[in-house]
């Protein structure tokens, strides 16, 4: 593992850690500021940004909103709150290591880490915020762990891209023209076609867009990385007008993101859009990295299968977080064996439970079998 790829590594996990804890202390400014709000004669008719606080933990960093709406303390009372603006400063410096880490390591890897960022925010929030975190989101938060672990171990770690004479050799690559425009014409087919129709009844819709122009904005964020990076070293990179034009496109593709992330959020539940974007958003990227950066291209068998491994176990993880974070989980759901009471094998039945399971019952009631019994008699 070269020096580059351990500065990549490190400044993705920090920025999942800053990010993280952004979410709480932004939420926890936030209630403080409707505690002191509902401890006033009047209390706000809204005091919390709209949806649950879970809405700004989205995996990719570069779609992650920066202010709530207003407070309904009558205009922005949440720039008063300390703890908002520390919340926005951590906030920043997550997205200023995520963005510095694309420069070190390949997109294939510091993309899916930013799931690792929902995993912070949701155990602080459990310990901060009494937030219960259920069996399902503690698994879910085993389960990235561990993918994130296997996709560290097998990601690619060479980088194919040092500058932007190489990037620009790269763009002129006839696969990722194809693939850029494909990207486009796809994505304003869906907005002017599909969005009008289908756009408030099917989740995929603005989720697709988002995730298509996603990958073409982490290619603008790589590049820009690697110019940053010239720059420091001493070169004339602002004389480089893929440099700016590299920007342009990233603000373009950032705006066009947040617009329909936010459509979709209005629309559809948190709990709904939040995997399906992770999952759509992070295969774009690694489609548009396997194109533009051929990242895979010297990779061996088993670190492909360990790369594409890793990442449906963080799916299956984030899903677990997301989809049952609001479904209670009782003892009485478990199997008979290990609820409460019947733990020890040598206690009597009736006294273990009162209530007798469905294998033990009758399989037909009382009145069907005296009638049984009665027919049988008058048979005989």
């Amino acid at each position: 593992m070269g020096a580059g790829f351990g500065a990549g590594l490190g400044l993705a996990l920090a920025s999942s850690a800053f990010i993280g804890g952004s979410f709480v202390l932004k939420k926890k400014g936030l209630l403080r500021l409707c505690g002191r709000a509902r401890a006033g004669t009047a209390a706000p008719r809204r005091c919390l940004p709209r949806g649950s606080w879970q809405e700004f933990c989205l995996a990719s960093s570069e779609v992650s909103p920066l202010f709530p709406p207003h407070s309904g303390q009558g205009g922005h009372a949440y720039l008063r709150e300390w703890l908002w603006w520390a919340g926005l400063l951590c906030m920043g410096v997550g997205e200023a290591a995520n963005f510095a880490a694309y420069a070190f390591a390949p997109a294939t890897l510091v993309t899916p880490l930013g799931a690792l960022s929902v995993l912070v925010s949701a155990v602080l929030s459990s310990i901060f915020l009494n937030e219960q975190l259920n069996v399902h989101g503690k698994i879910g938060c085993i389960l990235s762990i561990l993918g994130s672990t296997v996709m560290v171990i097998h990601a690619p770690q060479e980088e194919e891209v040092s500058s932007l004479e190489s990037m620009a050799e790269k763009l002129k690559d006839p696969g990722f023209i194809v693939f850029a425009v494909c990207v486009l014409v796809s994505s304003l087919l869906l907005i002017f076609v599909a969005g009008p129709r289908y756009g408030q009844s099917n989740v995929l819709v603005y989720v697709l867009v988002c995730s298509a122009i996603g990958s073409l904005s982490v290619s603008c964020v790589k590049g820009l990385g690697i110019a940053l990076k010239e720059l420091f070293s001493g070169k004339p990179v602002l004389k480089e007008p893929l440099a700016w034009v590299l920007l342009v496109c990233l603000v373009i593709c950032i705006s066009t993101q947040i617009n329909y992330l936010n459509k979709a959020l209005d629309i559809f539940n948190t709990s709904v859009v939040t995997p399906i974007y992770y999952v759509l958003f992070t295969t774009a990227v690694m489609m548009c990295s396997a194109i533009l950066f051929k990242e895979w291209q010297h990779m061996v068998l088993d670190n492909i299968i360990g790369s594409i491994s890793g990442f449906l176990t963080i799916v299956s993880g984030i899903f677990l977080l997301h989809a049952f974070r609001d479904m209670p989980f009782t003892p009485t759901l478990l199997p008979l064996f290990l609820q409460p009471g019947r733990a020890d094998p040598h206690l009597p039945w009736s006294s273990a439970d009162r209530h007798q399971s469905c294998q033990h019952q009758p399989l037909l009631p009382s009145e069907d079998k005296g009638s049984q019994s009665a027919e049988e008699e008058e048979e005989k």
